[in-house]
């Protein structure tokens, strides 16, 4: 059902929408939109290196307003209690004219493009009481060489499931591939020993390169010391056969003896759960690394966080490193790589260079040379605070680029605090108390403020990039948090007040950690608005080109207290040639529309429910109509309103 555009029909625009009708009604195409050729959205981030950039200008800036909702479709996969804890995340790919993406509870849906009708759904069986948190956030789609063109499973889904699996269904069908590991699956627990449930889990896509399928995988954050690993696996696209394994252990580390069912991986190590890029040309695959467990206490550990909060680039054939770089070293805060690495060519010394643009949660924007891991602008390794906790050993210094310089506010201060008098005191208060030296300011036994949090800067949701113009848009959160260690024997004694304050185990060290968003007496953030923006990046010569508060306080204060202060945001944007940003992601529930150049919102709408997904945007064939499709189902830990809508945008006929 169509909802009307958030912004009143002006005259002008009325009678362009009556001529438009006009038009149609004498067999003309869509009112307001340019004829142009089809284009797609094969992958997760658009493409196989995450631009989320389409070359579609049929929106532009100048009819975006008109839009209107499509169709809706409904996967039937919610809990409204929460009482199943989901998030719907998923972002469609498109394959030919089917759409396909996975729910919350890893079912996989394929849907007519044009008109969202549904033409199969896979349920790989997830037990859904045996899972904590739901979440999937896409599907790859990929053809499958090695079966004959009109064979089963020639075109293949694959996904990653939450109960760690990794399973392939005919794209056609949605039939479980046979020929693919043990009828359709493949045991992702495999090699890595004692696993806990709700422990280990898959909720990014797989990335596909060549004929091998690779997959991470999400390891349940400071539970405790001997975690599963975080190994990366690549199998054959056919038969589910693992081709090799990446366990990221420090060079020189041994590898363990095979056991009774094949290799076996070290424990503990950096997991690598979000997006993956891939350069099928060069035959690399860039993994964004998280930590190894603990994240807030890691005494002892030595080189544990070798590939920790890094980009590795590893050869797609044989699973060896090509070359790593680290954006955060012997990471104490939870700033693992969340976003997927972004890859385009830019311009370099005279020459055009294949560059990888890696954003952070720290709000940093590293560009590396893709072939080598170089940067192609100097990075500073500048002196940070160190830990004073027993046995601990934080690094001295950490990376810092220089183009684009820091995204982010880098310090945080008494006189930065929310201008509300109660609430000024009692943040001040609470902010006297903690150690906070700047950025990088090590978890303390005190309490160390820590900003930004560990939400972000960025986070999964990535930037987008315009390869043409090579302007970069990232949204980012502004909270700040607290971390503070509580050694064992004080753990059971220690309140906690989920979920903006939680008690984390971290067992097989000496500490616990409390983690709590830095929150006054009216529960309001200490931090200053806007507490989210949205911000475009020129990537030749690092300006911040423009900054807008993202997001308003629309279903967290009552109205008419709804105001445009920027909310915390989860997911991410992307960009169209017709100079359009598309973004849902906010806490308030509408998708909107941002001119490229200047920031504007040209446009929004209310989502049935909270859009914590990225969007995509294709044209069917030439001379159709272009979409705009985002999936509408919240996020349970944020607090949004959960759904289970995916809907599809484009400008009335």
């Amino acid at each position: 059902m169509s909802r009307p555009s958030a912004f009143p029909c002006a005259a002008a625009l009325c009678g362009v929408l009556w001529l438009a009708a006009v038009v149609v009604a004498c067999g003309g195409e869509t009112a307001g939109e340019a004829p142009g050729p089809a284009a797609g959205w094969p992958s997760y981030g658009g493409d196989a290196g995450g631009l989320r950039w389409s070359p579609l200008d049929g929106i532009d800036r100048e009819n975006v307003a008109a839009l209107e909702v499509a169709w809706t479709f409904h996967t039937g996969d919610v809990d409204p209690t929460g009482g199943r804890h989901t998030a719907f995340e998923a972002t469609p790919v498109l394959h030919g004219d089917t759409l396909y993406f996975c729910s919350p509870y890893d079912r996989i849906f394929a849907l007519d493009a044009e008109t969202g009708v549904q033409r199969w759904v896979y349920d790989p069986g997830v037990d859904l009481d045996a899972v904590a948190s739901l979440t999937c956030r896409g599907v790859a789609v990929a053809e499958v060489e090695a079966h004959a063109r009109t064979a089963p499973c020639r075109t293949t889904v694959f996904e990653g499931t939450v109960d760690a699996r990794l399973v392939a269904v005919d794209a056609g069908s949605g039939h479980a591939c046979e020929e693919f590991g043990n009828a359709g699956e493949v045991d992702l627990t495999r090699g890595l020993g004692d696993v806990r449930p709700r422990e280990y889990k898959v909720t990014s896509p797989p990335t596909v390169v060549h004929d091998v399928v690779v997959v991470g995988a999400q390891v349940s954050d400071n539970k405790r010391l001997d975690a599963p690993g975080g190994v990366v696996r690549a199998y054959d696209t056919r038969t589910g056969t693992l081709r090799w394994a990446f366990d990221p252990i420090a060079p020189g580390t041994p590898p363990l003896p095979p056991g009774p069912d094949g290799p076996r991986f070290h424990r503990g190590t950096p997991n690598a759960w979000s997006i993956f890029s891939a350069d099928p040309e060069r035959g690399l695959v860039f993994v964004p690394t998280g930590n190894p467990s603990n994240d807030f206490y890691r005494g002892g550990r030595g080189h544990i966080d070798y590939y920790g909060s890094s980009v590795v680039a590893l050869h797609a054939e044989s699973g060896e490193v090509a070359w790593h770089f680290q954006t955060v070293h012997h990471d104490l805060w939870d700033y693992d790589v969340s976003s997927q690495p972004t890859l385009v060519d830019l311009p370099y010394a005279g020459r055009e260079v294949p560059a990888l643009v890696q954003a952070t949660k720290v709000g940093h924007l590293f560009v590396l040379d893709r072939e080598t891991g170089v940067p192609l602008h100097p990075v500073e390794e500048r002196p940070v605070p160190v830990s004073d906790v027993p046995g601990e050993q934080s690094s001295p210094t950490q990376p810092f680029p220089t183009l684009p310089p820091p995204l982010h506010a880098e310090s945080f201060g008494p006189d930065d605090i929310f201008a509300l008098p109660v609430h000024r005191a009692s943040c001040r208060e609470r902010l006297g108390a903690l150690r906070y030296e700047g950025m990088f300011t090590p978890p303390s036994l005190r309490g160390s403020l820590e900003y930004p949090g560990v939400a972000g800067g960025a986070n999964w949701g990535g930037i987008a990039v315009d390869p043409e113009r090579r302007i970069a848009v990232v949204s980012q959160t502004r909270l700040a948090v607290v971390q503070r260690l509580v050694p064992r024997a004080q753990q059971a004694s220690t309140p906690s007040n989920p979920p903006n304050e939680i008690l984390f185990p971290q067992e097989g060290t000496d500490y616990a950690v409390l983690q709590s968003v830095l929150l006054s007496s009216l529960g309001i953030p200490c931090s200053p608005p806007p507490w989210a923006t949205l911000l475009a990046v020129d990537l030749d010569d690092g300006r911040i080109l423009w900054e807008v508060p993202f997001g308003t306080t629309r279903g967290q204060a009552p109205w008419p207290f709804w105001m445009e202060l920027g909310v915390p945001a989860m997911g991410g944007p992307i960009v169209t040639a017709g100079g359009v940003v598309f973004i849902g992601a906010s806490m308030d529930g509408y998708l909107r529309a941002y001119d490229l150049d200047t920031g504007s919102e040209l446009w929004r709408d209310a989502l049935p429910a909270v859009g914590q997904a990225t969007p995509m945007t294709y044209r069917l064939r030439d001379g159709g109509r272009q979409f705009v499709v985002i999936a509408a189902g919240g996020h349970a830990t944020l607090g949004t309103k959960l759904g289970d809508a995916v809907v599809a945008y484009a400008l009335p006929r």
